[in-house]
């Protein structure tokens, strides 16, 4: 086994990328391509599912190639994606019938509150742990079934197969149907006990059963893979956020991790029990491997972070590459009286109002870019505080460490401006790409690569930390003029918008 590797593919928001591991959860490769991002309309946002397959057999040969391997040198393949992005395809010809709708698109705001009835947004949240809310799955569906032609009596048939994308991959590596419990979680049609396909919900948002994939364990041999990973076992798959606290290694209850990627999705692992959240926080799958009881997680999701730094730099021309950002911001001393609330798609965690939209407050004639560079940034770790705060009330234990992961951990300004407004230390790891160390971990447990989680915690290290440095009194003013500048984009949408 010492000269073998495993690979993870890891289909996210902007980009996709293969990364190959060796025994001791170091990175040996990695290779990545971006794909397009389709807006159709205000608050619709697209995939072209075929171009990220044709990406991912391109970074999987280009990952392989850097390290002048072979498939044959791999043990096996995990899958780690993008959650609640909807993609329905023919069965017959593996082609989608519509661009995959996007976990950020807005489109079924309408129908969610049709949905949502007299009883609101937590309608189905008993059985299925989350709110009635554009981000999921299940309304998306509902909505590529009513609008476009044929297609509800197909998938009643089930000529027409759904998936989220890493039932997406899985299909075209093996032409097996299947997703994992973690991916099954975030559609709404999931039963949290059962982890099965619920009827009452499957009724109630109006989904055919005989389009859905087969539910199975995040970590289990699904297949062997055909084309570029020909003869692989595809072995994991986990939505990214539950994939990353794997990576983490948060195997007990009462360990957590924030990722900051596209979106930040900060996640605790409660064991065996579901816990119900009353401060809106999401009731998820953690994981599950092979035939083991499944593991729980509390998440606070936050939709736009990361993307705020790309819209920065594609819409505004503020800056070249992301990273310059933290450049720009470090030219002024703080954000002037500056806020960023980046409610592009609405707010998630903990407020979960699709009526909102973006805003930027407290312009004055002092305000440049260096300081919207900072309150764009800043923006991250306020929204990061408030469901740190909602995951305290929920828990009623304080927080003492965040496990950090995902790109933006690179920006040093960031991470101690997160530690300063949470009063509490940000650790992050010596590999930072927890997501796809995680498929990998999962993957390589189910063929024997690792032997036990104990074996994955060994490789767990710290790689920098940072300790809060800012007065109280000036941590309580700030967060008091966030929750203003929230305030202030709520209810933007009105009933008769396109």
């Amino acid at each position: 086994m010492s000269n073998r590797y495993v690979a993870a593919i890891d289909q996210g928001t902007t980009s996709s990328r293969c990364i190959v591991f060796d025994a001791t959860g170091a990175i040996a490769a990695v290779d990545q391509k971006e794909h397009r991002q389709i807006f159709p309309r205000p608050g619709w946002v697209e995939h072209d599912a075929a171009e990220i397959w044709a990406n991912v057999a391109e970074v999987v040969a280009g990952a392989l190639a850097k390290l002048s391997i072979t498939a044959a040198d791999l043990a096996a393949v995990g899958i780690t994606n993008q959650r609640e992005t909807t993609l329905l395809w023919e069965k017959s010809t593996g082609k989608p019938i519509h661009n995959a709708i996007v976990w950020q698109d807005t489109r079924t705001d309408r129908l969610v509150r049709e949905l949502g009835g007299e009883t609101g947004q937590d309608r189905f949240r008993e059985a299925c742990g989350l709110p009635l809310a554009t981000y999921f799955s299940g309304p998306k569906i509902r909505w590529l079934l009513d609008n476009i032609d044929g297609a509800r009596a197909a998938a009643e048939r089930g000529d027409i197969l759904f998936g989220t994308m890493d039932a997406w991959l899985i299909w075209k590596l093996t032409g097996r149907h299947v997703t994992d419990v973690t991916n099954a979680s975030r559609t709404m049609l999931m039963n949290l006990k059962t982890l099965d396909w619920d009827e009452e919900l499957l009724a109630g948002i109006g989904v055919p059963r005989a389009m859905l994939p087969e539910i199975r364990p995040s970590s289990e041999v699904y297949a062997k893979a055909t084309g570029v990973l020909d003869g692989v076992p595809v072995a994991s798959a986990l939505g990214d956020q539950q994939a990353a606290l794997f990576g983490q290694t948060c195997f007990s209850p009462g360990e957590g991790k924030c990722t900051y990627g596209t979106g930040s999705f900060l996640l605790v692992n409660t064991g065996a029990e579901i816990v119900h959240s009353k401060n809106g926080l999401l009731t998820t799958l953690g994981y599950q491997i092979g035939g083991e009881p499944a593991v729980y997680a509390l998440e606070g999701s936050i939709a736009v972070t990361g993307a705020l730094v790309q819209w920065v730099r594609d819409n505004l021309g503020l800056i070249a590459q992301a990273p310059e950002i933290e450049t720009l911001a470090r030219t002024v001393e703080d954000n002037g009286g500056c806020y960023f609330v980046p409610a592009f798609s609405g707010l998630f965690a903990p407020y979960w109002r699709s009526d909102a939209r973006g805003a930027i407050v407290g312009l004055t004639g002092y305000i440049t870019k260096g300081h919207i560079a900072r309150a764009v940034l800043e923006a991250t770790a306020w929204q990061t505080r408030e469901v740190v705060d909602a995951m305290v009330a929920d828990s009623g234990v304080p927080l003492t460490t965040l496990k950090v992961d995902g790109g933006m951990t690179a920006n040093g300004l960031l991470m101690q401006f997160q530690a300063d407004v949470l009063d509490a230390p940000v650790v992050r790891p010596v590999v930072a790409e927890t997501t796809c160390l995680g498929a990998a971990y999962a993957a390589g447990l189910a063929v024997g690569y690792w032997p036990d989680t104990d074996s994955l915690r060994k490789n767990w290290q710290k790689s920098a930390e940072w300790t809060p440095a800012m007065a109280s009194a000036t941590r309580d003013a700030s967060y008091r003029k966030w929750k203003k500048a929230v305030q202030r984009t709520l209810d933007w949408v009105d009933d008769d918008d396109a």
